[in-house]
């Protein structure tokens, strides 16, 4: 008997050396899946294509026909706006979502027993869920993104390593309450082990693989690859236990793009046999597109769909982006676009607006709200500061409609779910709010720009927080702790935690500030336009901070490998008149290698192609050296 030639190829020795995640069920079902990754490519094309037609002939996003049929269903817009679809029951221990924790399960370059620290700080927070992300927090270096399913699984299935570590990560996180809060956050380490659900967030469909990739040699869809070894490796101890299986899904653009991944996911149940709609989700609505499509994406994931969550860096990058082609339309500050900002502020009520609207059979959907970065980690005046902040953010959103939100560190936990304990409601589905409507002032709504400051002290902390994220992807920390360079040693200002989303926006907002000849409005230069010239400075000065700053703030390993490759990323992106889509192909491209000739040669490369033609290169260029 012969076996079928396989679809699929594995990187060097890694289906052995993974084969507890890799294994023969999970490699299985992603030969199953393989033939979705030719639909993903076309509609990667056509999202480009659809940038290209944009610029070309300087229009705007606009709302779909109503009596268009949604790509990949037999609904019609007009159906799914009106709720004529069946969505889903929302499991029990999704009801109450007060806090979501977000960050990733493993650690780059650390042994088993020290990643899975990560899990352990996550399941014991207290937090309602935890977000493990396979990316924009995840590190790519190496073999993370399976590292990561393997602390995973190792967790979920109460391995003995996980269990040991807990334990003392438990006696950890006590010590530091005893400080802070004067009590222990942990009581018993394995009940609140149980507490807390488990999502994991894969990729988006704009991403290849690294370590899988078509037998042809061609690139293969990362979320293909992360939604089937997490569900496959843990849906049967989720079900076991009671719990839901549940991902995230980020990047979302058109509601023909849900419909995919509602094809996958429901593929992926059929061949393990799970009654459909088992496998739920939510979208991150992170582009703006989508905010063109917020009903019609709930719809076309129909039996999936459990929610919508709203963040801010993504987003924000995304109008920049869509409006990359109009001078007139230029950001301030990125610290005066907050979620009551103009745009934001639309964005925020059509996503309150939609999940609020009933399904034919009366149900509503969950609205997660936004990320706070801040950690309590500094001087008592600046802890004090970021944390009168926080809780001000989350007591806007709670009273704005949302049923939780988001933070990027344990700590933030129990500084804010005390906003909706005191609400008190498990959550705010179905609460009354206008349903949505599709006028010309609402979709000019979604680009609306108000009066705010564009100072040079912003585009110097866009210029070193951009750099700074460059040189932490590059080192393997895809989620890192930064702040401006001039206020490294000034415990006063927090630091920050952030992901690849906050390395996108501030190289769009530079692009922007630096090829529409934007103003500087007040302070140092007011009046003066951003030039070119002005700009290079700007960078040239920022980078010598960092090549100064101590080993805290910028590792000196990184000084002669990684820094200098992200200043030359940086620099590409925001000098060069063609607007590249993502700054994370240049990052990805990139991932391996501190020779920055070999770094220049690829950054053309990239640069260079898709300038021709719109070609994004995002397959691994290093999958063949094993």
């Amino acid at each position: 008997m012969t076996t079928a030639a396989r679809t699929l190829e594995m990187r060097g020795t890694l289906e052995a050396a993974f084969a507890d995640v890799l294994t023969p069920a999970a490699i299985a079902a992603l030969e199953h899946l393989a033939h979705f990754d030719r639909d993903r490519k076309d509609l990667m094309e056509a999202r480009i294509a659809r940038r290209h037609d944009r610029a070309i002939n300087r229009q705007r996003i606009a709302f779909l026909d109503p009596a268009a049929r949604i790509g990949r269903t037999t609904m019609t817009v007009r159906e799914a706006r009106d709720g004529q679809f069946t969505g889903s029951e929302i499991p029990a221990d999704l009801q109450r979502q007060w806090i979501q924790g977000t960050g990733p399960a493993a650690r780059p370059h650390a042994p088993a027993e020290v990643s899975i620290r990560n899990v352990a700080y996550a399941l014991l927070s207290g937090a309602d869920g935890w977000m493990f992300d396979g990316e924009d927090a995840l590190g790519q270096v190496s073999t993370m993104s399976l590292e990561n399913q393997r602390n995973l699984k190792l967790a979920i299935h109460d391995d003995p390593i996980f269990l040991t570590i807990a334990e003392q990560v438990a006696g950890e996180m006590n010590q530091w309450s005893a400080g802070f809060f004067k009590r222990p956050i942990v009581t018993d380490w394995r009940q609140q082990l149980r507490f807390t659900t488990k999502l994991f967030r894969a990729r988006g469909l704009h991403l290849d693989d690294r370590q899988v990739r078509l037998a042809s040699g061609e690139g293969f869809s990362a979320s293909i690859v992360d939604a089937t070894l997490y569900v496959v490796n843990n849906y049967q101890r989720l079900r076991d236990t009671g719990a839901s299986v549940v991902l995230y899904l980020p990047k979302i653009q058109t509601a023909e793009e849900a419909a995919l991944w509602s094809d996958i996911l429901s593929a992926l149940e059929h061949h393990l046999g799970m009654k459909p709609g088992t496998i739920k989700a939510y979208v991150l609505v992170e582009q703006v597109e989508a905010c063109f499509q917020l009903m019609e994406i709930r719809a076309a994931l129909g039996l999936h769909f459990v929610g919508f969550n709203t963040g801010r860096w993504d987003y924000i990058n995304s109008v920049s982006d869509a409006e990359a082609w109009d001078e007139a339309f230029v950001n301030p500050n990125i610290d005066a676009i907050t979620m009551t900002y103009g745009y934001m502020r639309q964005y925020e009520d059509r996503v309150r607006r939609a999940v609020n609207t009933p399904d034919r059979a009366g149900r509503c959907a969950l609205w997660q709200g936004g990320m706070e970065p801040n950690i309590p980690v500094g001087s008592e005046a600046g802890v004090a500061a970021g944390m009168k902040r926080a809780l001000g953010g989350a007591e806007r959103e709670q009273h704005e409609g949302a049923s939780g939100k988001w933070v990027a560190h344990w700590k933030m936990v129990h500084i804010v779910r005390p906003v909706w304990e005191k609400a008190g409601d498990a959550n705010q589905m179905g609460r009354a709010f206008p349903r949505l409507t599709y006028t010309d002032a609402d979709a000019a709504g979604l680009t609306q720009l108000e009066p705010a400051p564009r100072t040079i002290r912003g585009a110097r902390d866009l210029i070193s927080v951009a750099i700074q994220y460059g040189n932490a992807f590059g080192q393997g920390l895809q989620a890192a702790a930064l702040k401006p360079a001039d206020f490294f040693g000034n415990d006063d200002v927090l630091y920050l935690m952030e992901d690849m989303a906050t390395g996108e926006i501030r190289l769009s907002i530079l692009w922007e500030w630096r090829h529409k000849q934007a103003v500087i409005t007040e302070g140092e230069h007011a009046g003066e336009v951003f030039t070119a010239n002005l700009c290079a400075r700007l960078i040239d000065e920022e980078y010598a901070k960092l090549l100064a700053a101590a080993n805290r703030d910028v590792h000196e390993v990184s000084k002669t490998t990684t820094l200098p490759i992200a200043r030359e990323m940086v620099a590409t992106y925001v000098m060069d008149t063609v607007k590249l889509p993502w700054y994370i192909d240049l990052l990805n491209i990139n991932l391996g290698n501190h020779d920055l000739v070999e770094a220049k040669r690829r950054i053309g490369l990239l640069r260079d192609a898709f300038a021709s033609d719109g070609t994004r290169i995002t397959a691994n260029l290093d999958f063949g050296r094993g």
